[in-house]
């Protein structure tokens, strides 16, 4: 069975219940985990207050603020979890964010502050955080990221996403290649489209979502909870032998060939 007791797992990019890292969360709850939560600060502490509110339930034993662009956060959050638990077995890396108008458009206008941004966030921050947990995950660990199917492929107003996703499934296999000698599995899943706060600034979301029930196998698209079902079998010794992987949860559509 799948069984996470006794593992400290570490989840960043909660925002609010539609969230696919709620849906992580919780199936790591449920298997036994024993979480740490992230959330991006704001000045008037609108997220921290929304996001605590949201895990209660969950009964996080570390609830700290994380934004990936301010380096000294990022070494105080991995600081507290070495005092606080002493090692690191899961880390769940959900950031992505580009401008709104970086998303559309011809994709030769993506402005160089644009690119930089949504490459920072959105892939370089796998890198920093996997560097910061390398040292604590001494008897091994697993960390998964979340990517896309506009990774590889063109997809209608995603553009500079686009080329972030390829670059943090490139990520993926490096980490993997450098981690894998200390038993630290590295892992991206794809979901297939969900209606999220990150997802509804792409233009046409929700007839992307209805596109996929129409062609996908299962004839419609997927839930957190079942990505967080993936991310717990990736975090867990039931997927031992698997690193350097992107595991495609999206009802199938990703096979076919025309839609």
């Amino acid at each position: 069975m799948l069984n996470l007791t006794g593992k400290n797992a570490l989840v960043t990019g909660i925002a609010n219940n539609r969230s696919i890292a709620w849906g992580i969360a919780q199936q790591l709850h449920q298997a036994g985990a024993n979480l740490g939560i992230t959330y991006l600060p704001d000045e008037k502490g609108r997220m921290e207050n929304k996001v605590a509110e949201l895990v209660a339930p969950l009964n996080p034993s570390l609830f700290l603020p994380c934004d990936v662009r301010n380096e000294p956060q990022i070494q105080s959050t991995f600081e507290t979890i070495r005092d606080k638990w002493g090692k690191l077995d899961i880390l769940i890396h959900c950031l992505a964010f580009a401008n709104k108008d970086d998303l559309s458009g011809d994709f030769s206008k993506t402005t160089r502050e644009g690119f930089n941004l949504a490459l920072e966030i959105s892939a370089y921050s796998l890198i920093q955080l996997s560097g910061a947990a390398k040292p604590l995950m001494t008897e091994g660990g697993s960390i998964v990221t979340l990517t896309y199917l506009g990774g590889v492929r063109v997809i209608p107003n995603y553009n500079v996403m686009g080329i972030a996703k390829a670059a943090l499934e490139m990520n993926v296999r490096y980490l993997a290649a450098e981690l894998g000698p200390q038993n630290i599995r590295v892992n991206a899943i794809s979901a297939g489209p969900i209606r999220t706060l990150a997802s509804s600034a792409v233009g046409g979301i929700l007839d992307m979502i209805h596109h996929v029930e129409e062609v996908a196998p299962l004839r419609r698209t997927v839930t957190q909870i079942e990505v967080g079902n993936a991310a717990a079998f990736l975090c867990s010794d039931l997927s031992s032998g698997i690193t350097g992987q992107v595991l495609y949860v999206d009802a199938g559509y990703e096979i076919m060939g025309m839609g």
